[in-house]
Formats: C-alpha cells, structure tokens, sequence
C-alpha cells in the first residue's frame, strides 16, 4: 500500500509538473512577440546596418527613431489647376506628358477617367528641366490591404527625377519612420502622419527649390516643403543628397534639373489631378 501510494503522488506530481511547462510554454506574453516577428519581412521596420545620416542622429531607414505623431485629416487637398499650371494628369485617359523611365517609349500604365494606376517600370515627365517648382499630386494606395511595411501601397513621387516623396499606405501600418508616407525617403520623417484609410484619396501639395552650384560645387542643396492632405509634413527642409534605398547619393551639377517622376513598386497605388507651375525668381 505504501508503495501504491508513492507511486500515486509522483504521478500527480509529474502531471503538475508537465502542465506546469505547457502553460509556461503557451504563455500569451511570449507567443505573440514572436509571431509578429516571424510575420515581418526583414528591413520592413528597419535596419541598424545602414550608414549613418550626416547629422549623426540615426541609421539610414533606422527603426529605433521614433514614429511620427498621428494627426488625423479632414480629408484631401482637391485643388484644380490654376491657369498658369500645367496639368500633367487630367481628365480622360492623355499620358501625352508621360513617358518610360527606362528606354523613353509610351508610358504604358493603364489610365481610365482621369485615374492612372502604376504599371511596370516608373514613369517620368517628357519634360526634364524642372527645377524650382509648385506640385499637386493626389493619390490613393490599395483599398484591398496586403502586405505590410513597405511591401504596402508602396510608389514615389520624385522631384527632378531624384529627390522622392515617398508614397505607403502608412494607415496602421508601421516601417522606418524615413520610409513612411510624405518622408523624404531615407532622410527625414514627416513631422506627422497624416495618412488616410487605404484606398480613400490622399493629397500631396510640395514647394520645392532645386539645388543650386557654382561650378562643380554645390552652393545651395534643394528644399522642400510639404503638405499631406493639408497638413505640413516638411517645413523649407533640405536634402543631404537624391535620395536613395539605403543610401544617401552625392550632389552632382547633374541634379539641378530634371522632370518629375511616378514609381512602380509593384503596388497598384491610383494617381489623380497631377499639376505644376515651373516658379520663377522674384524680380
């Protein structure tokens, strides 16, 4: 009997012992950590292996930075084009100002209504000697979420063709702070995310200042400011350089002019009521 009853309590206690650990091993602090770590393609929130910024502050795409605050809009800027602008994307289905990045031939993303929608391969301005300049944009990320990061309503809007204000759908979605929605990609945040739901129209409106040389060197670096969905986002703030993925290329005399361009990141992201007015110097 003293041996039955022996047995009986290293039996209980091995069963308490096992529940013990199961329970320690499903524990809810612990499981969701690690699948949303396992879920989140690598770089999406960040690397710590980039260069660092020329201010010293932070890696390039540096997840440790904080995140913007959220301010929510009241909706998008749907400002028409005034009578000295050019309209780079109207009504209909005209891409006649557009061209491929890649070779210069007919730009090939579908355009219906007056609603583009991105294609393979960027596509740029035929007109490439912008330099200072007032821009509208509109556009709209997918209203079908997938993805997360940057694989999210992912596309571009560039300046000269080098200087890009990044397109995300940044609603509930995070990434590098200098990766998100209105960043001046892989340089500065946006002071806020003002992004809207997916799918839902969102605006661009951008003050820039082409950068400016005396000969081979540079004198002045561009400037931007701007507003997303009437919000300021970036306040006369300069480039350290074209922007880059993971980098911060150098200025050339090269950069002083160039057309504006729309990239293909292999999101459908939809562009609307596109327009700039070249801006002159005072006199």
């Amino acid at each position: 009997m003293a041996t039955e009853r022996v047995d009986t309590r290293s039996r209980i206690l091995s069963s308490v012992l096992f529940a013990v650990f199961v329970a320690s091993f499903l524990s809810v602090p612990f499981v969701p950590s690690l699948y949303a770590r396992r879920q989140v393609p690598a770089g999406q929130l960040g690397y710590q292996d980039t260069p660092m910024q020329p201010n010293g502050k932070w890696h390039i795409h540096d997840g440790t930075r904080p995140q913007p605050p959220l301010v929510t809009p009241a909706g998008p800027v749907t400002t028409p084009p005034p009578p000295d602008a050019i309209v780079l994307l109207g009504p209909g289905a005209d891409l006649g100002k557009w061209q491929m990045m890649e070779g210069g031939g007919a730009a090939t993303w579908a355009m219906k209504d007056g609603v583009l929608e991105t294609g393979k391969g960027m596509i740029r301005t035929k007109e490439d000697d912008f330099t200072d300049l007032q821009l509208h944009v509109e556009f709209a990320t997918p209203s079908v979420v997938k993805g997360d990061g940057q694989g999210r309503g992912n596309s571009g809007v560039y300046l000269l063709g080098l200087f890009e204000i990044q397109v995300l759908d940044s609603y509930k979605n995070p990434t590098y702070p200098d990766g998100q929605a209105s960043a001046m990609y892989g340089q500065f945040p946006p002071l806020v995310n003002a992004s809207r739901p997916p799918g839902e129209w969102q605006s661009y409106d951008i003050a820039f200042r082409g950068p400016r040389f005396k000969g081979q060197t540079l004198d002045t670096p561009a400037t931007v400011t701007v507003l997303h969905n009437g919000i300021v986002v970036h306040a006369n703030d300069a480039f350290w350089g074209p922007t880059a993925h993971k980098k911060i290329d150098p200025y050339t005399p090269a950069s002083a002019k160039g057309p504006i361009a729309l990239q293909d990141h292999g999101n459908p992201v939809r562009y609307r009521n596109i327009w700039i007015r070249p801006l002159k110097s005072y006199t």
